[in-house]
């Protein structure tokens, strides 16, 4: 079986020449279909409409160019115009199972999957950090937090670590939590789009600091700390914060040498509680490090496509390339272990959450079925898709265009993974942001050494640390989840493929 392609698909579909070379695609309404006639940004809508109809992996759910009318999505800043677009044609296709759009994000209507961008996304995969460097989390709703900070990064430099507590930002101290409303944008905005941020922070010892950050360029480390644990009972844990999968190239020499540094461990804790994916090259390689040896060369997982690839029917990208007839069948998109290293563990426990997203859960996927694990948090984000980014003018388009199971034909989470429920094993319990990673104490890792320890999860509740001082300042599982979705979407990578080395560029 081939070894399946990897993370990020860099598509040169220039929208203007691909609207020149194709015919109008009609969808059965003659004479409703697009033209090469308008302008170059007209031509770029009917790109983000048109490719999708091809490599959707519900293509056949979406709707005629004459009921959508992707022209008409215009805004005065045409990224916005865009991503409605994106948004809006991503709320057509429905899944059986939830009658609910498969990429339901919100009653918003923004899409939970696919997004267009300029090429940022790429960047980070590379392991190119541009931004802050830090992400926040609310444990309740007038308690804004510091979930992590990658080091190196512009918030690492001003000393900011995980847990502080942000009480102002730009000024304003209105931070309250508003279930994705306009604080809720405000912040989102402050953190994860802009270029400038001043914030006042309160540290655990309650003393208080003015900080300005600048975005700034750096090597992203996906390892944010790495150590060994006494679990007790005369037993050691491995632990391990993995926080994004970049590429191999970047992601890969890290892993190894915090895989390489525990010895003589009975047990390892991989904490993906604010992992939003990314690279599939990446997670292939981390499973083939964790799955023991005697499962080498079997079955990892299969990437399903839509008819329309599996059957070479698809024209735009017959524009673009060279394929092999068949390279989208279900023969050519599964993949084995081939297993690397020495490490054999019977057992591997999970940190996860709302943030635990595409790449981090195919890397528990497909571990599921072939040694325990078990989860320890709340409920992922349930991102069982993935996607190449396509390239439409300056702009990448990613819409979903495969789905994955592993060897027990287990996957469709599009709800997330529950601990503790079905084949999720583990428990459920709250975040904690009272302590730093690595922390026995801290809430999510102390149920796993509790484990490792007695063979039992702790039973008391977890208590998180906030301003809270009334129920309705108390922020519920589910409101919880929708906060963190709030906050991740922008984190969220997707599970990212490249082109394959057998595709060849036509002039």
């Amino acid at each position: 079986m081939r070894k399946i392609f990897y993370f990020l698909a860099i598509l040169s579909i220039a929208s203007v020449s691909a609207c020149k070379k194709n015919k109008p695609v009609n969808n059965g309404d003659e004479g409703t279909g697009p033209t090469s006639t308008g302008t170059a940004l007209d031509r770029i809508r009917d790109s983000v409409y048109l490719y999708p109809q091809e490599t959707y992996l519900w293509y056949n759910q979406l709707p005629t160019y004459k009921n959508f009318q992707p022209r008409n999505y215009v805004s005065s800043d045409t990224i916005t115009g865009l991503s409605s677009e994106v948004d809006h044609l991503s709320q057509y296709a429905i899944n059986p199972a939830s009658s609910q759009p498969y990429e339901y994000y919100d009653n918003t209507g923004t899409a939970k999957y696919s997004f267009i961008d300029d090429g940022s996304v790429s960047n980070e995969l590379s392991g190119n950090g541009g931004d802050f460097g830090f992400s926040v989390f609310y444990p309740s709703r007038t308690d804004l937090r510091i979930k992590y900070v990658y080091p190196g990064s512009p918030a690492d430099l001003k000393g900011i670590k995980r847990g502080y507590q942000i009480t102002k930002i730009n000024g304003r101290t209105d931070l309250a939590y508003d279930d994705g409303g306009s604080t809720t944008q405000f912040v989102i905005q402050a953190y994860a789009y802009s270029k400038t941020i001043t914030m006042t922070l309160t540290k655990p010892d309650n003393t208080t600091v003015d900080v300005t950050l600048n975005t700034a360029n750096y090597t992203i480390n996906p390892v944010i700390t790495y150590k060994t644990l006494d679990a007790g009972s005369g037993k050691k844990a491995g632990y391990m914060v993995f926080n994004s999968f970049t590429d191999k190239t970047n992601a890969g020499p890290k892993i190894l040498e915090a895989l390489n540094s525990f010895s003589g461990i009975s047990d390892l804790i991989i904490d993906l509680r604010y992992n939003g994916g990314g690279a599939v090259e990446t997670a292939e390689y981390f499973d083939n490090l964790l799955v023991p040896s005697a499962k080498n060369g079997t079955k990892m997982y299969t990437a399903y496509f839509n008819d329309k690839l599996t059957s070479d029917n698809y024209t735009l990208f017959k524009n673009l390339y060279d394929i092999p007839k068949g390279f989208f069948s279900v023969s050519n998109q599964t993949v084995n272990f081939q297993k690397e290293g020495s490490l054999n563990l019977s057992r591997i426990f999970f940190i996860v959450g709302g943030g635990t997203a595409s790449a981090s859960e195919l890397t528990i996927n497909n571990l599921i079925p072939e040694l325990d694990v078990e989860l320890i948090g709340s409920v992922t984000y349930g991102k069982p898709v993935g996607f190449y980014g396509i390239d439409i003018n300056k702009y990448q388009l990613y819409m979903p265009m495969f789905s994955t199971k592993n060897s027990a034909n287990n996957g469709d989470y599009y709800t997330g993974m529950t601990p503790g429920q079905g084949i999720y094993k583990g428990v459920s319990a709250p975040d904690d942001l009272t302590k730093d990673f690595g922390d026995p104490t801290e809430g999510l890792l102390s149920q796993a050494l509790s484990y490792i320890s007695t063979g039992k999860y702790k039973t008391n509740s977890i208590q998180t640390q906030s301003l809270a001082t009334s129920s309705k300042n108390v922020l519920s599982a589910d409101q919880k989840r929708t906060m963190e979705q709030h906050f991740t979407r922008s984190k969220v990578k997707g599970l990212m493929l490249k082109t394959p080395s057998v595709f060849k560029k036509k002039k």
